[in-house]
């Protein structure tokens, strides 16, 4: 079986049930060196507000954890999973970049998207239906402005004119891209499928990693979607790295009814109580550690090269868990 590489959601979750504090930062602290210990890619989310369609929680601010990591790793790569691109300015992200991957010897990785949460776009000034423009625009942007100096940029949303950013890092960070299939929310705009100008993006980009909020069936689907639209526009889709982010809760145990028992709480933590316990597993990674490995055996099977994994505690045993009975199937 193919090697698959590794990175986790470290837990940086701003529970809705505990203010944080000391003991919180401890444990992000403590997720991350471990993943420095195992060879396991720093990934952050981000949701500027706690987004109820899917979560019960909101997330720290992601570069900033970004940052915060920097100093605590020297080796693992540092990414966001995914930054929520219309809800910033391209100009202001831009040199937030700049920094981070001059504090990090350019260890980040620029994982994007648009986003879905329409509140967020609301109270940043813009609309839903603008995201995907704006993302495009800031995708284009924010390329100019770190790759060479006396950047100018006219687009429909943002426009500037001789602004260089310092430091600009010796080469554009690689460009991540989120998107996919969904399982529909009656109150958001996410439909079940993937939409032609998101396998635009992702095939300029690169580099996919597909959502985890549709169904595994919906993963592999996508993924043959984008190959046959990567054909069409001339690339060769082995050039493509099919990456993909999904939920966990790790249970030391062969009992796949205990392993569920015991991960209904943590996910209905995470998640909120809006969705069902069978919905939940239809999208996330729950169960035994074998049930685990052979849903992931399954998206190896159909070409996935890279994955996140984002325990749904913020216990930084679940990173260890990770290293020892997941990783190992797939070295």
């Amino acid at each position: 079986m193919p090697k698959l590489k590794f990175g986790a959601w470290i837990p940086t979750y701003a529970w809705s049930d505990d203010p944080g504090g000391a003991e919180n930062v401890r444990r992000i602290a403590e997720s991350i060196r471990k993943c420095e210990e195992h060879g396991i890619d720093v990934w952050v989310i981000d949701h500027l507000l706690s987004a109820p369609g899917l979560y019960g929680n909101a997330w720290l601010e992601p570069l900033s954890v970004l940052a915060y990591a920097a100093a605590l790793t020297s080796k693992v790569k540092l990414a966001t999973g995914i930054l929520v691109l219309p809800v910033r300015h391209p100009v202001v992200l831009a040199k937030e970049i700049s920094t981070l991957c001059h504090m990090s010897n350019n260890r980040y990785l620029f994982g994007v998207g648009p986003g879905w949460y329409a509140r967020e776009y609301e109270v940043t000034g813009s609309r839903i239906e603008e995201r995907g423009k704006r993302t495009d625009e800031i995708i284009e942007a924010v390329t100019l402005l770190l790759t060479r100096p006396n950047a100018s940029y006219r687009g429909r949303f943002y426009q500037f004119t001789d602004v260089t950013i310092d430091p600009r890092p010796p080469k554009m960070p690689d460009i991540w891209v989120s998107g996919g299939s969904r399982i529909p929310d009656p109150h958001e705009h996410d439909v079940p499928l993937i939409a032609r100008t998101v396998m635009d993006r992702i095939v300029k980009a690169g580099n996919w990693l597909s959502r985890c909020s549709g169904t595994q069936e919906w993963v592999k689907r996508d993924w043959g979607q984008l190959e046959e639209h990567a054909r069409a526009l001339g690339r060769d889709p082995r050039t493509l790295t099919f990456g993909h982010c999904n939920f966990t809760h790790l249970v030391e145990t062969t009992n796949e009814a205990k392993a569920l028992e015991e991960s209904k709480a943590p996910f209905f933590r995470a998640m909120g109580a809006h969705r069902t316990w069978d919905h939940l597993q239809e999208c996330y990674m729950a169960g035994s550690i074998d049930r685990i490995n052979a849903r992931i055996a399954d998206l190896v099977g159909a070409g996935l090269q890279y994955l996140v994994l984002g325990p749904v505690t913020d216990d930084p045993k679940q990173i260890d868990l990770l290293a020892k009975r997941v990783m190992p199937n797939f070295a």
